[in-house]
């Protein structure tokens, strides 16, 4: 296990819970009734998020995955990125909704918004659990945010920290 410790939860269970019932409320009434969305969730960290935020709406949805990866310089990004694991399915004409666990530098977001795009979807929108703006690289829309929340570092609730802390079912401040 990672050296370091938690601190007392920054977000609980309930908290969570409550803030993406709300989050899904929001989404779907930015959409006409019944009209079907595709949330594609980027892994691994929001795989908790998507599903919690799935069951939460009351309309058809489809759920598809991606996961990307930085070049990282030490503990950095160098905000080059690349697709690891691309959508199995066509996004022409849908409504598409791209899940983060946490936008901070915003240059993932904005490069996933770019190549998702190109490949003509009715909408495109994205969601975060948690948005940190202050580390902000890039102005990138986030349409729907759960948390804002200072530059700390955190863990749980699909959040690692060398893949430790995804189960917990709540986000802790991790020093």
């Amino acid at each position: 296990m990672p050296e370091g410790a938690l601190h007392t939860p920054l977000f609980t269970a309930d908290q969570i819970r409550t803030r993406i019932r709300a989050m899904a409320r929001d989404i779907e009434r930015d959409y006409p009734p019944q009209e079907p969305l595709h949330l594609v969730a980027v892994l691994k960290g929001a795989f908790m998020f998507l599903s919690d935020l799935s069951r939460a709406m009351t309309r058809p949805v489809t759920l598809d995955f991606m996961a990307v990866s930085s070049y990282a310089n030490g503990t950095r990004s160098s905000g080059e990125v690349r697709v690891i694991k691309d959508v199995d399915t066509s996004l022409h004409d849908r409504n598409v909704i791209i899940i983060e666990d946490i936008v901070d530098t915003g240059l993932t977001l904005a490069y996933l918004r770019d190549i998702l795009r190109a490949r003509s979807p009715k909408s495109l929108r994205a969601a975060c659990l948690l948005s940190k703006p202050s580390r902000r690289l890039v102005d990138v829309v986030v349409d729907y945010i759960g948390f804002e929340i200072e530059d700390r570092f955190v863990v749980g609730y699909g959040l690692d920290h060398g893949e430790q802390f995804r189960h917990l079912p709540y986000i802790a401040v991790y020093e």
